[in-house]
């Protein structure tokens, strides 16, 4: 892969970020430490190993020079892993090993608690190498970002966030979010999870759930270690609540149903996960609520997160298309043309088309990253916005794939070829929550549901005077149209004056 997809460092994450923070709670330093070289069980019993804590917090540059040499160690098998969508478990172990497995992880948690920033770019850089991890590693991130943000940080039991941060820092650990259903499809757009967790009592007479349903589309299923489960369930009372429930992926009665055989991020492991009757501490209930509530990454600075990662993972799906578009062009010698197809003048030009898409792309999510880093009346532009920054960027990096891969030819769309791959992932990014449809109508309705602009208001007499001045701008340019004609006291001015039908001289020459 040509290092110039993966290299580039944006000038706003080379500084101290603005995210982090160096408040550390001894007991939390103390069990990041410890956590080095610990054993662990990963998924569904296997055991890794880690080495590295994770990158300390404030330092951007030490960020991204990480995502490049887990790019660098995993790009190597990313077709064959493609090819055979097989899960990567060797992938999540270069990010920890990076010391990357927390790195949105808030600093007072003992993670990195990077800006958006530098997740983005880090993400985009992983992804240029295998858009399947990144995907991975993107649900991730935005789950340990819920641990500390504002909207949702209240919601969780302390010792089950210290519980799954203490995972987390050991690691790897992966947790992702479970929502789809088969029936029901996203709850993006409403309805109420099949998914029931019901009130019981554990063996000691604590207060307990028992989960029971059928989620598919589980990004990483095989390689998490924590499923947050979307269920519907009820209070003490009997009234109806919804929300996530954590569940071990190691627990008796959950079973993974190998179900993923996709024409793009085929290594993402997005495989169906039933849970029977499993058996969930009460304190694992996070954050339940009435029935129809947006889910928090969908509203206020996290939809700003949600977007900005997902479509960063897209992001780099652009810039390795670039990169394998170049390097055909450069390598292939035809011999009708005895020169390089990089010489051939069209190709070039298609080369630039592919380029501005990609910029496009780079510069949307930069600037929401930017802005969502600012706070204030910034962050929340940048949320407002952050569903059509989707949609754009994915569309710029779907055109930039097919244009690679056009240019091409007949090689880009052999199996062998890396353009036929980044076209197929690419295709990935329009089906992602938040969906096409769903983003354009809501942008929409807030066009068209906005009080229209005051228009001023100028009485009338001063109206016939502005039209009948000499040199001033008509009010239509017939009469009852509505349309402004510019005027300069010229021979058009002199004819309006003078009626329809009415001939002007025209101007002597000067």
């Amino acid at each position: 892969m040509s290092s110039s997809a993966t290299n580039v460092v944006p000038a706003d994450v080379t500084g101290p970020d603005p995210a982090a923070t160096s408040v550390v709670p001894a007991d939390v330093t103390s069990a990041s430490a410890a956590a080095q070289d610990v054993v662990r069980p990963a998924g569904a019993g296997e055991t890794r190993t880690r080495s590295a804590a994770p990158l300390p917090a404030g330092d951007p540059a030490a960020v991204l020079r990480a995502a490049d040499l887990v790019a660098a160690r995993i790009a190597p098998h990313a077709a064959e892993h493609d090819r055979t969508g097989v899960f990567a478990p060797d992938n999540v172990d270069a990010l920890w090993d990076a010391g990357l497995g927390a790195l949105t992880l808030p600093a007072v948690l003992g993670g990195t608690g990077a800006s958006l920033s530098t997740a983005t770019e880090a993400v985009s850089r992983v992804a240029a190498a295998d858009p399947a991890t990144a995907l991975v590693w993107v649900m991730h991130l935005l789950q340990l970002q819920l641990l500390g943000a504002p909207e949702t940080a209240a919601d969780w039991d302390p010792a089950l966030r210290d519980e799954l941060v203490a995972d987390v820092l050991a690691g790897p650990a992966l947790v992702n979010a479970l929502r789809v259903e088969p029936d029901l499809g996203t709850p993006a757009r409403g309805g109420v999870p099949a998914t029931r967790a019901h009130r019981t009592t554990d063996a000691a007479g604590a207060v307990a759930w028992r989960v029971s349903g059928h989620k598919t589309f589980v990004t990483g299923s095989v390689g998490l270690r924590w499923l947050a489960v979307w269920a519907a369930a009820e209070d003490a009372d009997g009234a109806p609540l919804a929300g996530p429930v954590l569940i071990r992926a190691d627990s008796p009665g959950v079973e993974i149903r190998e179900t993923w055989d996709h024409v793009g991020l085929r290594a993402s492991a997005s495989h169906d996960v039933l849970l029977h009757d499993v058996l969930v501490p009460g304190h694992h209930a996070v954050g339940l609520a009435a029935p129809g509530a947006d889910s928090p990454v969908r509203r206020g600075a996290l939809a700003a997160w949600a977007t900005g990662l997902l479509t960063a993972v897209y992001v780099g799906v652009g810039r390795s298309a670039l990169a394998d578009l170049a390097t055909h062009l450069r390598e292939r010698v035809p011999s009708n043309l005895g020169a390089p197809l990089s010489t051939v003048p069209r190709l070039q030009a298609e080369t630039g088309e592919v380029r501005a898409q990609l910029l496009v792309a780079e510069t949307l999510v930069s600037d929401l990253a930017r802005d969502a880093d600012r706070g204030g009346a910034h962050a929340d532009a940048a949320a407002e916005r952050a569903g059509l920054v989707k949609t754009l960027a994915t569309r710029a990096v779907v055109e930039a794939a097919r244009r690679a891969a056009g240019a091409v030819g007949n090689a880009g769309l052999t199996l062998h070829h890396p353009l036929q791959r980044h076209l197929r992932d690419a295709l990935c990014g329009p089906v992602h929550t938040p969906q096409d449809d769903t983003v354009l109508r809501q942008a929409g309705r807030t066009v068209l549901e906005a009080a229209p602009p005051a228009a001023p208001s100028i009485p009338v007499a001063d109206r016939v005077a502005t039209v009948d001045r000499p040199g001033s701008d008509r009010a239509a340019a017939t009469p009852g149209s509505g349309v402004p004609r510019p005027s300069g006291g010229t021979a058009d001015t002199a004819r309006d004056r003078a009626g329809p039908g009415t001939q002007c001289p025209r101007a002597a020459p000067s």
